[in-house]
């Protein structure tokens, strides 16, 4: 049984119905014991997945399958081939907090009505120094920003806050955890983003068929699994969060174009 101090354990366990996915963690009741593994090791063989104390998640979680860093612990990055066995709901809730730190504080406080969360404007409004730039980002701007920052591909925490007629992420779309307010990630993002505004304006004609090549050239390169250089790195312009958010401006341009009637 879950202490009395733990409510947000007590209300998960009682909650959810097992196995659980936690982002990308699969949750298996075994007795009174719990069973912890990347939910793409759903199926394999226990004696295959090396067997990790809980105290040692926080190091699996610090880094990819390929050893680079995540500055992001809700990336969808998580490396797999593992699996813990806490040995009480305790344990469940010190191996969570390795893996995705407050995550589910977060989800229980998400159950108050309405949920405790800070929305793009009042977030950035507080904000000084370099970062005081993200308030001038219009609300087209911002959700272009959101939406390529915060994509699935890049975070599995389900945005609740919003702004700039963003509409919050659903669980099925993302995952249990919700997320309250912008991280300190998107709002690097968001000010480079505003950086790439103020840049001074290229100007070519470009055709319509020619704009469908840059998307599919895009999105050859959004398909491309990574090879070196930092998440955070928006300097970049190789970075993916970079290239989704130039597949919507690409996606907006086409949408803007005038269809023309084929002659001849």
């Amino acid at each position: 049984m879950a202490r009395p101090d733990n409510p947000a354990l007590t209300a998960f366990l009682a909650e959810q119905a097992p196995p659980v996915l936690f982002a990308q963690v699969l949750i298996t009741r075994r007795g009174t014991a719990f069973d912890l593994r990347h939910v793409v090791d759903k199926e394999t063989t226990d004696s295959v997945l090396e067997l990790l104390p809980v105290e040692s998640l926080r190091d699996l979680a610090s880094h990819t399958q390929d050893g680079a860093f995540r500055p992001l612990k809700s990336a969808p990055n998580l490396r797999s081939g593992w699996r813990a066995l806490p040995a009480s709901s305790d344990e469940v809730l010190l191996a969570l907090d390795q893996l995705y730190p407050g995550g589910l504080a977060d989800w229980y406080a998400a159950r108050q009505v309405p949920p405790p969360v800070t929305h793009y404007r009042d977030y950035v409004n507080r904000q000084t120094g370099m970062y005081r730039i993200t308030q001038m980002l219009t609300d087209v701007q911002v959700r272009d920003a959101v939406l390529a920052g915060c994509h699935k591909d890049f975070c599995l925490k389900q945005r609740l806050w919003g702004g700039a007629e963003l509409l919050p992420d659903t669980v099925s779309e993302k995952s249990l955890i919700p997320c309250l307010e912008p991280c300190p990630i998107l709002l690097e993002f968001a000010r480079k983003s505003m950086r790439l505004e103020q840049e001074e304006k290229a100007t070519a004609s470009i055709s319509q068929g020619d704009l469908e090549t840059l998307l599919s050239a895009v999105d050859l390169a959004l398909s491309q699994t990574p090879s070196g250089g930092r998440e955070a790195d928006f300097g970049a312009a190789e970075n993916p969060r970079r290239l989704r958010r130039l597949k919507l401006l690409v996606d907006r341009w086409l949408a803007e174009v005038p269809e023309k009637d084929d002659k001849g």
